[in-house]
């Protein structure tokens, strides 16, 4: 009898454990690979860690601090960082698609060949960042600052930049095909170059004499126009 009652709760702890997954490591300590997935790490002070390669796949860090931190490699797929600070962290190469950045303060940080796909990052402050061959492919940017950002090689197909602040941002080579772009502010940006750009694209937007365009395509006779946050 001892003897099967010992079998019948082995089996009931593998039933157990298969119905009941281990949790990610929550409290470990941060570091490279850290595995936090779907964890609650809002309002941390993480600035200048090292966090390349962590799993942080649907892990909640709004509010959190990561100024200066590497997550070059790192899985951020569904990710909240609502109001999250990243200002000049490194994200190459990271998996951020349908991550969640509104209102996040991403300024100089460096995105380069990172996958954003359906990201979402309204009102976020991309000032200075560099997004070079990123993949934004229906990404949000409604109403995001992307002043001086390196937009060169991006794939921005039908991502929406509706009311975005792309003053001397940096285009060249990338990839505008059905890219929502009303009312985005293009004044000195560098467009030379873009993809997929037509005119019918160019006829609500903002530009000045300093925005280039790819040939045979002109200024609207709306240029130079009143910018969106102007006209708030």
């Amino acid at each position: 009898m001892n003897r099967w009652l010992i079998q019948f709760a082995a089996v009931l702890a593998l039933v157990g454990s298969a119905a009941f997954p281990a949790a990610a490591g929550c409290g470990d300590t941060p570091g490279p690979g850290v595995d936090w997935a779907g964890c609650d790490k809002t309002k941390l002070n993480l600035s200048g860690d090292d966090l390349h390669g962590a799993n942080l796949q649907q892990t909640d860090l709004s509010r959190s601090d990561f100024a200066g931190a590497d997550l070059s490699g790192a899985n951020l797929t569904e990710a909240t960082l609502v109001r999250a600070r990243l200002a000049e962290a490194t994200l190459k190469g990271a998996d951020l698609t349908k991550a969640m950045f509104i209102r996040a303060n991403l300024q100089a940080a460096d995105f380069t060949g990172a996958v954003l796909v359906k990201t979402e990052m309204h009102r976020a402050d991309l000032s200075n960042a560099l997004l070079i061959d990123s993949n934004l492919d229906k990404a949000e940017f409604g109403r995001a600052v992307l002043t001086g950002a390196d937009l060169s090689g991006a794939n921005l197909h039908r991502a929406y930049l509706a009311r975005a602040d792309l003053r001397g941002a940096n285009l060249t080579g990338a990839n505008l095909t059905e890219a929502e772009l009303y009312k985005v502010d293009l004044g000195g940006a560098d467009l030379s170059q873009a993809g997929g750009l037509v005119q019918e694209q160019l006829e609500s937007t903002c530009g000045d004499a300093t925005t280039k365009l790819p040939p045979g395509l002109s200024p609207p006779p709306t240029w130079p126009c009143v910018s969106a946050e102007d006209e708030d």
